[in-house]
């Protein structure tokens, strides 16, 4: 393969080694790790079950909007949901943790700490909005590993003592693929739902 989609790839290929190497800090980059360098997942009776739109475990339940139609499911070690563009060369990961961040934590705070390892770090747009009736904060940004720069839109929601964190990654750029997967991947966050 060649052109941007081989680029993509290889860019992912090479961040991802270097993320390998923290030795899951970052409990969010262990999930991407794993969207890259696992097979397709499957739903087993022990596991969480999600149907292609919503979630259900003992833990807690939700609904995705549409998922991006160049995305397929992969597993991830630590997201509930991953999903990879192989055209575009973009990786999405879904997670949540319950009970373990205080209610009193900023958001801005949250989309930090998650990048604590990065350098070269520079925002391009932040936007709070209200998503499943609750405050959201989305931060587009620029990030380098080890010297490697990566472009991530990511949503950080707090709800009902849940932090859920939603990650778009891929090598930047502006092609019309990436561009798509970023739009997609918006919309998939801004149908998302809490059920009970």
């Amino acid at each position: 393969m060649t052109g941007a989609g081989a680029r993509g790839r290889q860019h992912g290929s090479s961040v991802w080694r270097r993320v390998r190497r923290l030795g899951g800090a970052l409990t969010l980059w262990g999930s991407i790790l794993g969207a890259l360098t696992t097979a397709p997942a499957t739903i087993g009776c022990s596991r969480p079950a999600f149907d292609g739109r919503v979630y259900r475990s003992k833990e807690l339940s939700f609904r995705l909007g549409p998922v991006p139609p160049a995305a397929r499911r992969v597993d991830a070690s630590e997201a509930l949901v991953a999903f990879r563009d192989d055209q575009a060369g973009s990786t999405i990961a879904v997670s949540a943790r319950c009970g373990q961040d205080g209610d009193d934590v900023p958001l801005r705070s949250l989309v930090q700490h998650l990048f604590i390892h990065f350098t070269d770090r520079r925002v391009i747009r932040e936007e709070e909005f209200s998503l499943a009736r609750r405050a959201a904060l989305e931060t587009e940004l620029e990030a380098a590993l080890d010297g490697v720069p990566s472009h991530f839109v990511v949503v950080v929601l707090k709800h009902d003592g849940c932090v859920y964190d939603f990650v778009h990654v891929d090598g930047g750029g502006a092609s019309t693929a990436v561009q798509q997967s970023r739009t997609d991947f918006r919309a998939m966050v801004r149908g998302f739902e809490v059920l009970d």
